[in-house]
């Protein structure tokens, strides 16, 4: 056992266990490649002693050396492919020391009690978790200082955590995961997961679309040669990383052990939490162009409102008067903002600087920019698709009305109207957004690429990497058209307001409350063709659907 720090526990012992099997799988790879080497030796020096001599053994000679050869140079370049390769980085904030210097002073005396190496650096992700990331490859560089080979792994941290949790709970999530710089350590580990990563990485280059014929070629060898390593090795691979997670499992029960199954449950309700707010909340300012600059901040916003509605969580706002981990930062918004940024990228596909086609919002504003403006935008698209189908407009006066669009909605029963409305309202919200996305690039702020945090990320995958949701259907798409003609109607004729639930989104509000009830009547009449259900609402609110509303 090396002296690596990991222990001598069952845990650390099953991974190097594991991770020796892995390099075992190296060296017969490179034993492959010099068995015609070491037949050649053995046949010129059974010439050399006078054991092997005549025509015969004179042309196998050069037959295998020409084929040691071959097979030398081809290993060798395989060889300097994978060693070259530069995995995937998963796009993180970068956080230096000196805009978070409580935090690294934590991270560092969580090691310290861990009797772990402390991670060389800490970086945030817009998610609910944390890891360790190896970055001592030569490309992992977005800011130009290389890391030395054998230097601790990167401590990534999932921004939410900082905002809602609280400095001792985030403590006794991140000690299970920083313990893990102690298996990093292991010269074992360390060669397995380097070669088992660029193995993935060789694979994913020859995958990658676009490459030339001659480079295609030479790419899909390598990456085959690889891939068949990789499928050798992955069993061995994955069960030396269960390992190592029991490793550092069974080092951190020393570390706030019941504070940890108390955060735990913090970590669930964060999930569910930021998992609302990007479906809800920010996506649909995201398709208008916004992008909110405070996410981390709203989503304890969205856990406090969840706390108010669920009795299940009850209790958890108590926790609000204790010091959150933000605090550990020396510039929460700077960060906040960072981090939101790089969520829209990776959820929605936004460009990397801002632009008048892209720009941020705080949440006091969100109402006036997203809310009452995606509100104005679909009221007016629904109006422009009736145009081109030819609907009459409404008797009575002139403007885009509510009534027009139900009563096309309710001409014929069963819903059948919609159906054409939806197909052409899909096919131009498809044309639009097609217009949008090249001639948006030019009015945005250049991003130097060795800033760019997806800059390492996989070369050209597309974006968004990670979808939040399915692309609507058309009777979805016609429904939310539908609902934005309505709200558009109930501000304009009886003073509601638009606004914003942390966990529904977009709200409409009467008389300062929120109106949760519009969904059925609405989907009554797209899914049914029945209006009833709809002007009875319409109705109760004294709304008037014949008053012609303001679109822009």
């Amino acid at each position: 056992m090396s002296g690596t720090g990991i222990g001598e526990s069952m845990g650390a012992r099953g991974a190097r266990a594991k991770a020796l099997a892995v390099l075992r799988i190296r060296s017969r790879a490179v034993a492959v490649a010099l068995l015609p080497a070491a037949v050649a030796v053995v046949l010129f020096a059974g010439g050399a002693t006078g054991h092997m001599e005549g025509g015969g053994w004179d042309v196998a000679r050069w037959v295998v050396t020409v084929c040691a050869l071959v097979v030398l140079v081809t290993a060798a370049a395989v060889t300097a492919v994978i060693v070259r390769a530069s995995p995937a980085l998963s796009p993180t904030v970068e956080l230096p020391e000196r805009s978070a210097p409580d935090l690294y002073r934590l991270v560092r005396d969580l090691a310290e009690r861990l009797e772990v190496p402390a991670p060389s650096a800490l970086a945030l992700t817009p998610d609910c978790d944390s890891w360790l990331e190896d970055r001592s490859h030569p490309a992992h560089s977005i800011s130009g200082a290389r890391r030395r080979t054998g230097e601790a792994p990167v401590l990534v941290i999932g921004s939410p955590f900082l905002w809602w949790m609280r400095v001792a709970e985030l403590r006794a999530v991140l000690a299970p995961v920083v313990a893990g710089t102690g298996s990093a350590a292991d010269p074992d580990i360390a060669a397995a997961r380097r070669f088992v990563r660029g193995l993935d990485a060789v694979v994913a280059d020859a995958a990658r679309p676009g490459q030339g014929t001659t480079r295609k070629l030479l790419s899909g060898f390598v990456g085959r040669t690889a891939r068949l390593l990789l499928r050798s090795c992955q069993d061995h691979a994955a069960g030396m990383e269960r390992w190592v997670a029991a490793a550092a499992s069974e080092r951190a029960q020393a570390v706030d052990y019941g504070l940890r199954i108390v955060a735990q449950e913090q970590v669930g309700l964060a999930y569910a939490g930021w998992d609302r707010l990007l479906t809800r909340v920010a996506l649909p300012a995201w398709r208008m162009g916004r992008w909110p600059s405070r996410l981390d901040a709203g989503v304890v916003s969205a856990l406090t409102e969840l706390s108010r509605r669920d009795r299940l969580a009850e209790g958890f706002t108590s926790r609000l008067g204790e010091r959150p981990a933000c605090d550990l930062l020396e510039e929460p918004g700077a960060v906040d903002e960072a981090a939101s940024l790089l969520a829209a990228r990776l959820f929605h596909g936004g460009p990397a600087g801002q632009g008048p086609d892209w720009a941020p919002v705080d949440w006091q504003r969100y109402p006036e920019e997203v809310v009452d403006r995606k509100w104005r935008t679909e009221a007016a698209r629904i109006h422009q698709v009736l145009d081109e189908l030819g609907v009459a407009p409404s008797t009575g006066p002139q403007g885009p009305t509510l009534v027009r669009v139900m009563d096309h909605l309710s001409a014929r029963p069963g819903g059948e109207a919609s159906e054409a409305l939806a197909a052409v309202l899909t096919a131009r919200v498809a044309r639009e957004e097609a217009l949008v996305e090249t001639p948006a690039e030019a009015g945005r702020e250049p991003v130097d690429a060795s800033e760019d945090a997806l800059a390492l990320w996989g070369g050209g995958d597309p974006l968004p990497l990670m979808p939040l949701q399915p692309p609507r259907t058309g009777r979805e798409l016609l429904a939310d058209h539908v609902v934005a003609m309505v709200c558009c109607t109930a501000v304009d004729t009886v003073g509601a307001a638009p606004g914003l639930d942390w966990l529904d989104g977009p709200a409409l509000l009467v008389d300062g409350e929120r109106r949760a009830d519009l969904a059925a009547p609405v989907l009554s009449l797209v899914e049914d063709g029945d209006a009833q259900p709809l002007r009875v609402w319409l109705g109760s609110l004294g709304v008037r659907p014949e008053k012609p509303v303001r679109l822009f």
